[in-house]
């Protein structure tokens, strides 16, 4: 679905992520793990078309088959691609309804009917927004924003869902259903692409993983394999 060969992303001087490679199948759940400043977060949002200085290749394969290059397109030719972000840090408006927030996922789209097909959807993946349908987005709580976030990244009806920290800063027992609807999405036939913090959490529901290191990548491979491997044990999952 979508394969990357010799990535670099610069932010001016400085060399955030260096000439990786990486791919992605229809159906997967890959995961990105490493520390802060690995280079995670600037792979997902190159993908997105959210940074400027990028090179190498990243090409995605379409509903119909065929291959587009998501080289130098802007975050609004991505999501009409199929490509969906929920960021870090949530960025939902908090003055918003939580409805609101929903339709803005939405904005691509004409589809009345379809639209309130996917808000119900979302809700029935977090039945919490549906009893706050009308509060603003500043007055849930953190895991609430949360949850909104990836039902507005879902309004879109993306093929590849791309999600940026999930877990920040959320209660273990809120990590724990996180992750469930995470599961819960990806059997509904979407691909996704997690970038998290949490390695434990993460690695036990990834097809694939990749390990970041100061922007390349140190190690690939299933991610039961990589909840065994010594050096991932002792670096991420604290054994």
């Amino acid at each position: 679905m979508l394969e990357i060969t010799d990535l670099n992303v610069m932010y001016g001087a400085i060399h955030a992520v260096k000439g990786i490679s990486m791919s992605i199948e229809k159906g997967e759940i890959v995961t990105l793990i490493g520390a802060n400043g690995a280079g995670k977060s600037s792979v997902i949002r190159a993908i997105a078309g959210l940074v400027k200085g990028v090179t190498g290749s990243m090409s995605y394969r379409q509903r119909d088959g065929s291959s587009v290059s998501l080289n130098g397109k802007p975050p609004e030719f991505m999501v009409k691609l199929g490509i969906s972000l929920s960021p870090e840090g949530r960025r939902i408006l908090p003055h918003l309804t939580v409805e609101e927030n929903l339709m803005l996922g939405a904005y691509s789209r004409n589809d009345k009917a379809g639209i309130a097909e996917d808000m119900e959807y979302g809700y029935t993946l977090f039945p919490r927004l549906k009893e706050r349908r009308t509060q603003k987005g500043g007055t849930l709580s953190g895991g609430e924003q949360q949850m909104l976030a990836v039902a507005r990244a879902l309004m879109s009806r993306p093929d590849l869902l791309m999600l940026d920290e999930p877990s920040l800063g959320l209660a273990p027992i809120l990590v724990e259903e996180v992750f469930e609807t995470i599961k819960a999405i990806n059997r509904e036939g979407r691909t996704i692409l997690l970038v998290e913090q949490n390695a434990f959490a993460a690695l036990r529901i990834a097809h694939k993983a990749y390990v970041l290191e100061t922007g390349v990548i140190a190690l690939e491979g299933p991610g039961v394999d990589l909840l065994e491997n010594p050096g991932v044990k002792e670096a991420y999952l604290g054994v």
